[in-house]
This record gives structure tokens, C-alpha cells and sequence, in this order.
């Protein structure tokens, strides 16, 4: 067994064991990546006796960053599970990735959690990432408390860090944000750590603070949130710690007061974290469950068995893994389920094989997992990511839980298989690359015939191209992304189709006269005959408005849909024995290829209507943004404190990139989404850029 192996073995062979939902906290680290969150999940698990010795993220150590692939970015790029075990109580400590690129993993890992620890670094605590994982954070309706990792930096201020997370985070309340422990400082660093309610000092020997003002701020703060409380306070009683720890438990849940704990890179404050969780952090009764959930029920281990699928994952030893949450009744190795999710499709029958708790890349064997608890099952072929299991056995299926919101994708990357052998295996990578990985949309396009992978973003895209080499066999080239145009006639014109062609037997003889005139945006394609006299027989109309039609669709010299015409069949001939449908269909189209080679033909181009999502400071940017990018800006609304929702017509052209470049110009805080509108004519400077088909 290697050093790494052994420094990760030990107490974490077995999974702790769980008696009921009150024995349980599920928790989730939430912070941007550089904050020392993974870090922290590895001075956690071993002051928790989890393991023997820390891992480092520099040397791909760490529990949580288990995956080749994360040890060799140094980040975190899936959500991972690393059960401890602290006071009788198990406590599942969930690290998603810090990147805006995961923002999906970061939305499972919530919907997982009952509350989570909010990670800032003491060097940089509050920036626009920061905020917006707050946001997300109290979107979700999580409780929150805030860990100051980095105080053993040199230029550290705890004191500092908590006025900043003060205003950053208190929303307008002084009160709501109060630091439970202060650091306790030796030679210019943080030593050790003395907290407030108890006085208790720990850590190396130092000169303790002073707490009196700090803790006479945190009792008055726990107590105005308990009316008993409050009463006896302001009656003058002196408020026991036990009573001030119930106090502050309730404050916790009901997301009334943020505690403030520091910690160290080498651990220091760990242990007064893992307190705080297990005193004052929800168990799964205490919280509602998802939408969907029958009243009542959450954390309700003797409940029918409610389950939600939070992550599927490819083990290269055992298969398909599917990490579940259970939100009520009790999971049961080889129990019959029923799987449904929420599209309303039919439910499917299948069971949990073998049900596993995860310690980074060991899975280790669970005999159930009651309401609360998470675990994974094997072997869920058909399940997919916020699928709900139920019990097989009870006499009808319930309505699904409700799935939690996704990222949309909006960075298109085009792709090619590498090889024949890829092209042969690339529908099946595929397949399991998106069951595992539900915030990749995949799209092939029937106008440009491009397979296009859409992503959240660079690091996304980069990392879903590794994967699908490493993890499923199949390598692609990435090439450039083609926007789907449009062409249509800039006036009307007259085509002449003529087909004749004489062999041995039956020949080939149609002649086709057609009047091609532009209709107005969106009108679509219609299809008139005017032929009189029989000139074209009645039978083989049809199909010269199926050449018609099959023409439109290939294009003309540019090789793009032609669209919005109407077509008439003013003329034509036929012959007694050489006309046939195949021979009026040419004809159709050469008369059609013919007229528009007597017109000027229009690019168009797709617009989308684009909602940006910013703070106040960066509207007048992305306005300036957005009209750069040939934008049609059309106003803007308040979304909340702070932000605005800017909304603005932008051609498809020039937003290929802009998931990146909007990220860039908000320095990591702006968000859109975007909804297909309508085509218009591309300007001719733009056109004499997209002349050659390859380019559009």
C-alpha cells in the first residue's frame, strides 16, 4: 500500500453506522475554488479520525478530489461524498466544485444537504463569485455558517474578514452574522481559538482575546431570536451555555443568524466546526424535503421510501454508481423500486443492488440507509439524475419529487470522431457521458449536420472532452461551431427547369416555368399552380412542388435553406411516355436553382431575444457589450438588490462566445439565458464575411 493509501485507510474501512435520522447531518461546502474548501473537508475528516493524514490538493491527495482527472487540474470538477463519523453522529460533508463552470454539481450537493458551511478565504472573503454563491446558497433555503479558512496568513484580520461578511452577508441586519469562535493568536498567527459561549480555549498556548463585547453581541443576537430566551436575558439572568447552544441551534435552522467560525490550513478550529455541526446544524426531520414530498414525512424512517438519484458516476471496477439521497423511509440492499421521474414517463421496475457509502474512490458496504441518509446503488442503468425511487411493492406509484434547477448550457463546442473506430463508439459515450453529467446538452444539428456538445463553459467543455476520451473510449476533434443560416430572394425572379434526356427505352423529358416571389419574414413557403391548358398534367404537379421543396431545403450556391417564398408553376411540358415524377422533381429544381441565379439572395441570420443577469456596476459594460455585438438593447428592470435584468435582441452570430465573455466582463457574477426569436437579413459587411458556405 502506497503512503497516500495508508494516510487514507484506517478508521475510513468502515462506513460509520447510523441508528436514525437524528444521528444524521448532511452538510455542503460552499466556496470558490482557491478558498481552502477541500482543504477544510481534509482537516475535518481527520480531526474526525476519518483518516490518518491530511491529503493536499497540490499532490492530488486530498479524499475529495479522488478522480485522475481532478488531481491533475488541482480542482474539484464533480461533487463528492466524505462520510466522518463525530460524537455518535454521521456526518455526510458534501465538496462540490468551487468553478462557476459546475455550477450543476453545486445545485446537487444543495438539494443533497440540509445545511451547509460557507467557506471564505481570510485573503480574499468577499468577492462577485462569492456573492453569487450565497445567492445560491439562500436560494436553495439552506441554513448557513460561515468558515474563515487562510487565518494563518500572515496579513490575516479576522476582525476585518467579519465586518466585510458583516455587510456582504447580513442583509441589512448587524446581528445576523457573529463569529462563534475568535482566533487566539501566537507570533503574529492564529494558534488556537477561544469560543464564546463556553470560554473554552484551544489549540497551542496564546494570549486569548478579549470576548466580553463579542460574546455580550452574540447573546443578545441568540436571544432575540427565542422568546424565553429573550425574557429571562432581559430580566437580567445569566444564560447558561447549555441554553445558548439550544438557542443558537433554532437561530441556525431558521436561517436567523450566520455563525462565524475561524480556521487554519493546518486544521485549527476543526473540531470546534464539527460541534457547531452536530449541536446546531438540522437534522433531516428538521427540514421540509423537496416539493413532492408528502407533508410529514421527511426524515420519517418509518415512512414509505422516498429516494431522489443526486449523481450517477462510471466506477471502472464496479460499474454505474448513483448516488441517492433518502428523504423518507428505509433503503434496503436488493429492494424491488420503482423508478420515475419527472417528465412524466412511464415509471420502471429495477432494485438497489448492493447499497454503498463512498470515501473517495472505496465504496464500503451498508446494510440500509434510513430517511436522510445518503448512499449508492448500483447498477441504476436507467436512472437519471433527480429521478425519484419509491417502494415497487406499494400498490401505486407516488408523483415524483420535483428535480432541482439546471445551468442552462450555452457554449456550443462542435465535435468530430477522430477515427472510424470513435465514430463507432461515440452514441454510446455519449449516452453515458450525459447520464452522468445532465448540465451537457447534446444537439446534432440538422441544418449544418454538426454533433455539438453545449456546455456551461472553457473549463466544462474542456473537462466533457477529457471524460469522454479517458472515461468512455472515444476521441473527438473539436471543430469550429457553424450558427444555422438562411437564404431567401431579395426580388422575384422566373426560372426555366427543362429535363430531356433520350436512351434506349424509356427517356426523360419535364419542363418546368416557375415564379419565385420573397414573402415577408416568417411567411413560410407556399406553393400555387397556375399552369393552364393541361400544359403540365395534373398528376405530376405534386411533384414539381416536391422538387420544389426538396431544393428549398438543400439551398442553392451557398449550400443554405432557402425560406419564406412563394413558388409558382406558371408553365411547363410533358411527354405521353418519357415524363415521370422523378423527371418533373429535376426539373423543379433546376428551375428553381435557375431562377435564383436571376435574383440577389438575402443572408438571414438567427436572432435570439438575450436576459442578462448582472450587478448594477456592470450594466453600463455589458450594455456597451451588447451593442458592440450588434444588439438591439431594450431595456432594463431591477432583479433584486444590486442587480438588473438587461434585455436585448442579439444576432446567433455573435453570442457563440459570449458564456465566456459575459463571465469575463462581470468578473465572474453575470448570468443569461437566451430564447430563439426570428431571422433577419445579415448586414453586407457581415455577409461578405460568411460567403463561403464552411464559414456560416
Amino acid at each position: 500500500m502506497s503512503e497516500r493509501a495508508a494516510a487514507h485507510s484506517g478508521a475510513a474501512a468502515q462506513a460509520p453506522a447510523v441508528s436514525g435520522p437524528q444521528d444524521l447531518r448532511n452538510v455542503v461546502l460552499v466556496g470558490v475554488s482557491g478558498s481552502g474548501k477541500t482543504t477544510l473537508v481534509e482537516s475535518l475528516a481527520l480531526a474526525a479520525g476519518a483518516v490518518t493524514r491530511a491529503g493536499r490538493v497540490a499532490d492530488g491527495s486530498t479524499v475529495s478530489d479522488h478522480e485522475e482527472i481532478e488531481q491533475r487540474r488541482q480542482h474539484s470538477v464533480r461533487l463528492s461524498l466524505v462520510p466522518v463519523e463525530w460524537q455518535g453522529v454521521k456526518i455526510n460533508l458534501l465538496d462540490p466544485p468551487g468553478h462557476a463552470d459546475f455550477l450543476g454539481e453545486l445545485r446537487a450537493g444543495l438539494r443533497a444537504a440540509d445545511a451547509a458551511v460557507f467557506v471564505v478565504s481570510a485573503t480574499d472573503p468577499v468577492s462577485g463569485p462569492v456573492l453569487a454563491l450565497w445567492q445560491e446558497c439562500a436560494a436553495a433555503g439552506l441554513p448557513r455558517v460561515i468558515a474563515v479558512t487562510h487565518m494563518d496568513a500572515a496579513r490575516a484580520d479576522f476582525d476585518e474578514v467579519l465586518t466585510v461578511c458583516q455587510a456582504a452577508f447580513g442583509e441589512g441586519r448587524t446581528d445576523a452574522v457573529q463569529p462563534l469562535d475568535l482566533p487566539v493568536r501566537s507570533d503574529g498567527r492564529m494558534r488556537g481559538t477561544v469560543e464564546l459561549i463556553s470560554g473554552e480555549t484551544h489549540g497551542e498556548a496564546g494570549r486569548p482575546p478579549a470576548t466580553g463585547p463579542a460574546r455580550e453581541r452574540l447573546v443578545e443576537a441568540i436571544a432575540g431570536e427565542d422568546d424565553e430566551l429573550l425574557e429571562r436575558y432581559l430580566g437580567g439572568e445569566e444564560l447558561a451555555p447549555d441554553a445558548l447552544t439550544r438557542g443558537l441551534r433554532g437561530a441556525v435552522l431558521h436561517d436567523a443568524i450566520h455563525p462565524v467560525l475561524p480556521l487554519t490550513e493546518d486544521g485549527t478550529g476543526a473540531v470546534d466546526l464539527l460541534d457547531l455541526i452536530v449541536s446546531a446544524f438540522p437534522t433531516p426531520p428538521d427540514r421540509p424535503g423537496p416539493e413532492g414530498l408528502p407533508p410529514g414525512t421527511a426524515g420519517d424512517a418509518s415512512a414509505p421510501l422516498a429516494a431522489q438519484v443526486i449523481q450517477n458516476t462510471g466506477d471502472p471496477y464496479v460499474g454505474r454508481l448513483s448516488l441517492v439521497r433518502v428523504f423518507s423511509g428505509t433503503l434496503h440492499p436488493d429492494q424491488p423500486l420503482r423508478l420515475a421521474g419527472a417528465d412524466g414517463a412511464e415509471p420502471a421496475e429495477t432494485k438497489a443492488t448492493g447499497l454503498t457509502s463512498p470515501f473517495g474512490k472505496q465504496q464500503r458496504l451498508v446494510d440500509r440507509a434510513v430517511a436522510g441518509d445518503l448512499v449508492c446503488i448500483g447498477k441504476l442503468t436507467e436512472a437519471r439524475v433527480a429521478d425519484t425511487l419509491t417502494d415497487a411493492a406499494e400498490p401505486a406509484a407516488p408523483p415524483p419529487l420535483a428535480p432541482w434547477p439546471l445551468p442552462e448550457p450555452l457554449l456550443p463546442v462542435a465535435v468530430e470522431a477522430q477515427s472510424r473506430s470513435d465514430e463507432d463508439k461515440l452514441s454510446q459515450g455519449l449516452a453515458r457521458l450525459t447520464a452522468q453529467d445532465p448540465t451537457v446538452r447534446l444537439e446534432q444539428d440538422p441544418a449544418t449536420g454538426q454533433l455539438v456538445l453545449w456546455c456551461t463553459g472553457e473549463a466544462h467543455a474542456a473537462v466533457v472532452l477529457e471524460q469522454l476520451a479517458e472515461q468512455h473510449g472515444v476521441r473527438v476533434a473539436q471543430v469550429p461551431y457553424r450558427v444555422a443560416l438562411r437564404e431567401t430572394f431579395g426580388a422575384a425572379a422566373t426560372g426555366h427547369g427543362r429535363l430531356v434526356k433520350q436512351s434506349g427505352g424509356h427517356g426523360q423529358y419535364a419542363i418546368c416555368e416557375l415564379l419565385v416571389e420573397p414573402l415577408p419574414e416568417g411567411g413560410g413557403f407556399e406553393f400555387v399552380d397556375r399552369v393552364v391548358g393541361g400544359a403540365v398534367p395534373k398528376h405530376f404537379v405534386p411533384s414539381v412542388e416536391k422538387g420544389v421543396r426538396a431544393q428549398l431545403e438543400r439551398g442553392v450556391a451557398g449550400g443554405r435553406p432557402l425560406v419564406d417564398l412563394r413558388v409558382t408553376l406558371v408553365d411547363g411540358k410533358a411527354h405521353s411516355v418519357d415524363s415521370s415524377d422523378a423527371a418533373f422533381q429535376s426539373a423543379a429544381a433546376l428551375a428553381l436553382r435557375d431562377a435564383a441565379a436571376q435574383a440577389p439572395l438575402r443572408l438571414l441570420e438567427p436572432v435570439a431575444s438575450v436576459a442578462v443577469l448582472v450587478a448594477d456596476e456592470f450594466q453600463g459594460a455589458v450594455f456597451g457589450d451588447l451593442s458592440a455585438r450588434r444588439g438591439r438593447v431594450l431595456g432594463a428592470e431591477p432583479a433584486g438588490p444590486g442587480r438588473s435584468l438587461l434585455r436585448a435582441e442579439v444576432p446567433e452570430l455573435e453570442l457563440t462566445r459570449y458564456a465566456v465573455d459575459l463571465r469575463a466582463l462581470t468578473h465572474g457574477t453575470g448570468s443569461f439565458t437566451r430564447t430563439p426569436l426570428r431571422h433577419e437579413p445579415v448586414p453586407p459587411a457581415v455577409a461578405q464575411k460568411l460567403a463561403k458556405p464552411d464559414e456560416g
